[in-house]
């Protein structure tokens, strides 16, 4: 869309609406800094969170029929 358009839309408007669309687009500026804004966990940041059992790799009686 051209910026010159865009302005002559803008200023068209009453007051109040161009309040709601200055809203609007603050809005939307600070949804797209949220997107880029998040971040890629590192390798190895969740050790420690969880333990196995030490009887994790042992069978299962349940499933002795299927195996």
């Amino acid at each position: 869309m051209d910026n010159t358009l865009l302005y002559s839309k803008l200023t068209s408007l009453p007051e109040n609406m161009k309040s709601e669309v200055s809203d609007f687009i603050d809005f939307h500026l600070s949804k797209s800094k949220k997107i880029t804004s998040k971040k890629k966990p590192k390798f190895g940041s969740g050790k420690g969170m969880f333990t196995m059992k030490k009887t994790f790799d042992k069978p299962i009686e349940d499933f002795k029929d299927y195996i």
